[in-house]
């Protein structure tokens, strides 16, 4: 029955990360598919480029919060399982694996949504979002790191790839735990390879700036 649980509460993450924020949005304010326009990805950056800041932000805001949710949601549970016994006391170490897990879970269905036909976006927002409610200190650190590289290029892509590499370096410097690490090296890994077609841009020198949209062509390929 325990592991019954836990399977499940990892199916409500999924679940919580495959609400698509971005597809949604699109369909309502202009009648589109947002994977039909710019890049291809149902995520903040595209909407921001397609339908503008306010969209934008309005995405970037709900798939941080479906992180969010995701990681409140195991510990509201483990918590209410403690209380009741339906968990024994000697199972409070696996309270940061199933955190782990879940928001591993919430990052999988953002970018592999169910109602998507298991499309979506690049899952910086949510990951952005299971950090602030892992580690408020190592999301900061982070977007410190997103904001100076975005400041120095203004090239998003960039900035998340900088941002998915220094999680790992930011939880070993806080000392969090085994699972919150293997959690930065698994996702931050997942979000650099999600960004494949930006990273031959970014090679090929083509990779678009802030205000700046992609050519026919990019997106003939990263929709390829």
């Amino acid at each position: 029955m325990v592991w019954l649980k836990f399977v499940t509460i990892l199916i409500v993450a999924y679940l919580l990360g495959s609400i698509p924020t971005g597809y949604a949005v699109g369909r309502l304010i202009k009648g589109i598919d947002i994977r039909e326009q710019g890049s291809g990805s149902t995520g903040a950056t595209n909407v921001l480029r397609t339908l503008g800041k306010g969209p934008g932000l309005f995405v970037l805001l709900v798939d941080m919060l479906k992180g969010m949710l995701a990681i409140a949601l195991v510990r509201s549970l483990f918590a209410s399982a403690f209380i009741h016994n339906f968990i024994p006391p000697t199972a409070q170490h696996w309270l940061d694996w199933m955190v782990a897990l879940a928001g591993l879970a919430a990052i999988l269905g953002h970018s592999k949504s169910i109602w998507l036909g298991f499309s979506g976006g690049k899952s910086v927002a949510t990951s952005l979002g299971v950090l602030l409610a892992m580690s408020w200190q190592v999301a900061l650190a982070t977007v410190g790191v997103f904001g100076v590289v975005l400041a120095a290029s203004r090239i998003v892509s960039a900035s998340s790839i900088a941002g998915a590499i220094a999680v790992s370096i930011f939880m070993l410097l806080w000392h969090q735990p085994l699972a919150y690490v293997l959690f930065g090296v698994t996702g931050g890994l997942y979000v650099i390879v999600r960004h494949q077609s930006n990273i031959q841009r970014l090679l090929a020198g083509t990779e678009p700036k802030l205000g700046q949209n992609l050519t026919t062509n990019d997106v003939v390929e990263e929709s390829s």
